[in-house]
C-alpha cells in the first residue's frame, strides 16, 4: 500500500535535528519504526522548525538534517513505504500553527514543563517560539490527521495539549481533526544515563560519558559501558529504586537482545559487574554496527538523500494541503 492510504491507521512522529541521536532514541523509537511500516500509514518528520527555539549554527543545522534522514533510513525505514520529509518543506505546518495559536490558552502553555526546563537552561533566549512550540507540535500531528503518535512517558503532556486543542476546534466547527492517541512501548522506552541513572539518556547532555550515540565507534561504546555506574552489591538484579545503574544496564541488554529482566538476571547470575558491563557493551556494539555502516554509505550519497527528501515533500504536502484547506473553510476564510 502507498503512504497516504486511508485504509490504514496513520502514525506520526517527529524528531528534531538538534544533535546526534543516542542509544536511547534508537531503543525507544527508531528501532521500532520499521516494524510498523507494513501495517500503518507512517509519516516521519525532521522537525527543523522546532530547532530554532534554541540558537543554531546554520551550516551545522543543515548537516544534522541530512544526518537525521540518513539515520532514519539506516535504521530500516523504507522511503517507498513511509513518508519521510523535512518540516520546513511543508508550509502548512506554520499556517496551521498560527490558526491553532488562536485556539490555545496562555494558561495551557504556561503549564508545559519543558518550557520551564528550557527557559532555565537558556535564560538569555526565552523567546515566543519556545513558549508556543507545543502549538506547532500540535499542528504537526493534527495536520496529518494522525491516529497514533509514538511517545515516551515524558512526552505525554505534549500529546495531551494537542488532543485538547483538536477537541476544542472540533466542538466549535465540527469533526475536523482526528484525536490522536499515544503509542507507548514499555521495554526500552526509557533508557537512562550511564553515569547518572536517575536521569534519562539525552543527546543534549553536556557529559558525553552519559550517553552512547547510534553512530559511535565500537571502542568508544565499550569504554563508556565499562565505566557505567553500578553499585557496591555486586549482584545483577533488577531493582530500579535501590539499584538504578544495574537496572538501567539490564534494561539496555534486555532491549537489545529482546530478553526480559528475569532472563537477564538468570543469564548473569553470579557474574561480576565487569563481566556484565562488557557483555552489555558488546551487545550494543553488535546491534549498532550495521546501522553505523549503512549510515556512512548514505551520508556519502547526498543526491540520494535529496531525492528521498523531495519525494517525501510531495507526499507530505498532498496530505497537509487537504487538511489546511478544510480548516480554512471551517474558520471562514475565502478559498
Amino acid at each position: 500500500m502507498n503512504p497516504g492510504d486511508n485504509s490504514r491507521k496513520r502514525i506520526y512522529s517527529a524528531i528534531q535535528p538538534s544533535g546526534q541521536l543516542t542509544l536511547g532514541n534508537y531503543l525507544g523509537a527508531l528501532r521500532n519504526f520499521p516494524k510498523l511500516q507494513d501495517d500503518y500509514d507512517c509519516v516521519y518528520c525532521i522537525a527543523n522548525m522546532h530547532s530554532l527555539t534554541v540558537r543554531q549554527d546554520p551550516a551545522e543545522l543543515r548537516e544534522r538534517i541530512y544526518s537525521l534522514l540518513a539515520l532514519y533510513l539506516a535504521c530500516g525505514l523504507d522511503p517507498d513505504k513511509n513518508t519521510l520529509y523535512l518540516q520546513s518543506h511543508v508550509h502548512e505546518h506554520a499556517e496551521l500553527a498560527w490558526i491553532l495559536n488562536c485556539y490555545t490558552y496562555i494558561g495551557e502553555l504556561s503549564r508545559m514543563t519543558q518550557f520551564k526546563d528550557k527557559s532555565s537552561k537558556h535564560a538569555d533566549n526565552i523567546n515566543a517560539g519556545l513558549f508556543t512550540y507545543p502549538v506547532l507540535m500540535a499542528a504537526d500531528i493534527l495536520l496529518y490527521r494522525s491516529d497514533f503518535v509514538p511517545i515516551g512517558q515524558d512526552q505525554k503532556q505534549h500529546l495531551e495539549i494537542a488532543r485538547d486543542i483538536a477537541d476544542r476546534f472540533n466542538r466549535l466547527y465540527g469533526e475536523t481533526f482526528v484525536i490522536p492517541n499515544p503509542l507507548i512501548k514499555r521495554q526500552g522506552a526509557k533508557i537512562m544515563s550511564l553515569q547518572e541513572p536517575d536521569r534519562k539518556m539525552s543527546k543534549s547532555d553536556p557529559n558525553a560519558s552519559n550517553f552512547v550515540l547510534i553512530t559511535e565507534s565500537p571502542d568508544s561504546i565499550m569504554k563508556k559501558f565499562k565505566k557505567a555506574v553500578t553499585d557496591s552489591e555486586a549482584e545483577v538484579r533488577y531493582d530500579e529504586e535501590n539499584k538504578p545503574g544495574v537496572s538501567n544496564l539490564i534494561n539496555i541488554y534486555g532491549a537489545v537482545t529482546e530478553k526480559s529482566a528475569i532472563e537477564v538476571e538468570k543469564e548473569f547470575s553470579g557474574a561480576r559487574y565487569g563481566e556484565f558491563k562488557t557483555a552489555v557493551g558488546q551487545a550494543v556494539v553488535d546491534a549498532l554496527a550495521p546501522i553505523r555502516e549503512k549510515y556512512g554509505e548514505l551520508m556519502n550519497d547526498r543526491a540520494y538523500l535529496d531525492k528521498v527528501m523531495s519525494e517525501g515533500r510531495e507526499k507530505a504536502s498532498a496530505i497537509a494541503a487537504a487538511t489546511l484547506r478544510d480548516v480554512y473553510g471551517r474558520v471562514g476564510f475565502v478559498l
